[in-house]
């Protein structure tokens, strides 16, 4: 084998030559720089070793960094990432989200009273009226964000969500008024002439800034300080001033025309100037505008030649049974759709004329409604006798308050009020002077009699099963009546009320005869039959003896015992009594009044 340092090139170097006298003092020549000696090759059996080696190692520091890498990467939240300290990191967002669904669900802040403070006002606020919730999927895409880290921590903020406008509504009930009112612009009218009322800048909440302050404070377990900040109307002095030149003085300088297929209808200034609406809103921003009931209630006569108004489905009697009646649609214009266009008309200088399109209106009530209510059978009737003729006033009474009641229609969970259905029963409704009972004493007054139909009605809706909400009997017994279960009524201080309980309607039908009134329900029964038990008689008394001037408000009586009596009402079910219902009342006794003239002197 050749030695190392036989297989180095040779070198020769150039003999110096000696020195010579002008050489003195001149440094010899420098030899030349070798080149660095090479290592020596090694075998090529090392030499693949050595590659294989590096190889690996190459292989392994790759395959270190990419498992890394994928530990790193693991998941859709990266790693290192908590939310209010729970950490997410390398979990799917699902898994995210039901993990920090179960630490919020664990938290007790997330459901403790919120506590708010308002200047030196202090609301306590339950997180589910306001809808203050941590908004788990927003939060958790905020923690999905951003790149993963291998050394430190992120601690992501959890996303807060809030009704704005339920917390708005529920603070300022809470605290009631605070800060200074902004005073709204507006143009007001007195007559035709308008009038600018000006803003003036206030001081309170900002539903916007409650919120974020909530927002903010949730969750630190301190009381939140809501700030008031300062209210600057969003229309201007000058603006206001400008509305009334331009919009409010322009839409009452005359009438304005609206034409339709079945007329003309003109719309004086006085009725624009009570439709015209220009108040700023809570901002303080006036937006003009011309409100559709005001205007209608306005126009209402005039409105009435051209428009046709729906039928609803109605009841009638037909061979002493319920029928319905079909309705029928009705023709109108759309006042809210013409409403925008006829404000452009009242404050254009062109002509003032605007075209209204007539809408098919379908009525409130179809006989569909009616069919659902299920009003099928005569579910109760009852009758009283009149004390005299059908040509007597009393009776007569009786019969207009029973044309007026006919066909009524209690819907299921309404209250039927006698006195709110007829309303002031008086002579200009047919009614006459009968006797009635005023401060314990018989004396003509119109509307007598009305008693005896009230008493028919509530035993009706009595043996009906229907609730009974309001009724009095008699200060005296008399024995047309049954005793307890009746009632007087008197406009306007005492009514009779009852409330249709059941799940059905309730059609009331009256009926009349020379000697009798009867009222019946339609509906569907309820309960098998209702029926009355009476305790016996107690607490007697006998009537005194009153003489009275004789004159026509003087009505001579044979008087009446007093007593004291109950009855039960006796709900009947699948054969036996389901339910019981008490009333007791107490009769005065009637004196027996004796008209006589005053004795001569």
């Amino acid at each position: 084998m050749t030695a190392a340092s036989d297989r180095q090139p040779t070198v020769r170097l150039p003999k110096q030559a000696s020195p010579t006298h002008d050489d003195v003092g001149v440094p010899p020549a420098q030899p030349p720089t070798l080149p660095p000696a090479q290592p020596p090759t090694p075998p090529p059996s090392r030499r693949r070793r050595r590659v294989l080696i590096a190889g690996l190692t190459v292989v392994a520091l790759v395959a270190a960094a990419g498992g890394t890498a994928r530990w790193a990467l693991a998941g859709d939240v990266p790693r290192g990432v908590t939310v209010l300290g729970v950490d997410l990191g390398g979990l799917a967002r699902s898994e995210a989200a039901a993990a920090l669904r179960a630490h919020l669900a664990a938290d007790p802040r997330t459901t403790a009273a919120v506590q708010v403070r308002v200047e030196d006002r202090g609301a306590t606020l339950n997180p589910a009226d306001i809808g203050l919730v941590v908004d788990v999927d927003a939060t958790v895409d905020a923690a999905a964000a951003g790149r993963p880290s291998l050394f430190s921590d992120r601690a992501v903020a959890p996303v807060i969500a809030v009704d704005t406008d339920l917390l708005d509504a529920a603070l300022r009930k809470a605290v009631g008024k605070v800060g200074t009112a902004m005073r709204a612009p507006a143009v007001t009218f007195t007559g035709l002439t308008p009038k600018a009322v000006h803003p003036r800048p206030g001081r309170g909440l900002d539903p916007q800034r409650t919120a974020e302050a909530v927002k903010a404070g949730w969750l630190s377990g301190e009381p939140v300080t809501v700030p008031l900040v300062e209210l600057q109307p969003s229309t201007t002095a000058e603006q206001v001033d400008q509305l009334v030149e331009t919009v409010a003085r322009p839409a009452v300088a005359a009438p304005v025309t609206v034409t339709s297929e079945r007329g003309t209808l003109t719309i004086p200034p006085a009725a624009i100037a009570k439709s015209l609406v220009l108040t700023g809103d809570r901002a303080g921003l006036i937006e003009p505008r011309i409100d559709p009931k005001k205007l209608r209630a306005a126009v209402a006569p005039a409105l009435a030649k051209i428009e046709v108004p729906a039928e609803d489905a109605s009841f009638t009697f037909a061979g002493g049974r319920p029928k319905i009646v079909a309705g029928a649609e009705g023709r109108g214009i759309d006042l809210a759709a013409l409403a925008p266009r006829l404000l452009t008309a009242a404050t254009s200088a062109d002509a003032r004329t605007v075209e209204a399109t007539l809408t098919t209106a379908p009525p409130a009530t179809s006989v569909a409604d009616l069919e659902r209510l299920g009003v099928k059978e005569k579910v109760s009737t009852f009758t009283t006798r009149f004390t005299g003729g059908l040509s007597s006033s009393r009776s007569q009474n009786i019969v207009t308050a029973a044309k007026q009641v006919r066909g009524a229609l209690v819907l299921p969970g309404r209250t039927f009020s006698l006195n709110g259905h007829t309303g002031e029963r008086g002579y200009a409704q047919g009614y006459k002077d009968a006797p009635v009972i005023v401060g314990g004493h018989l004396q003509p007054g119109v509307g007598g009699g009305v008693s005896q139909f009230t008493t028919t009605l509530f035993n009706a809706s009595y043996y009906a099963g229907l609730q009974d909400v309001e009724h009095k009997p008699h200060s005296y017994y008399f024995d047309r009546y049954p005793a307890v279960i009746e009632s007087t009524i008197f406009w306007p201080d005492l009514d009779f009320k009852f409330k249709n309980d059941t799940p059905y309607g309730v059609l009331i039908d009256t009926a009349w005869t020379s000697k009798s009134i009867t009222v019946s329900m339609w509906s569907t029964k309820v309960w098998d039959k209702v029926t009355t038990e009476w305790s016996a008689r107690r607490n007697i008394t006998s009537p005194p003896t009153i003489t009275k001037p004789d004159g026509p408000d003087c009505i001579a009586t044979s008087g009446l015992i007093g007593f004291t009596q109950d009855a039960w009402r006796l709900f009947h079910k699948d054969g036996k009594v389901a339910k019981r219902e008490k009333f007791t009342w107490k009769y005065d006794p009637e004196p027996r009044f004796i008209c006589a003239e005053a004795a001569a002197d």
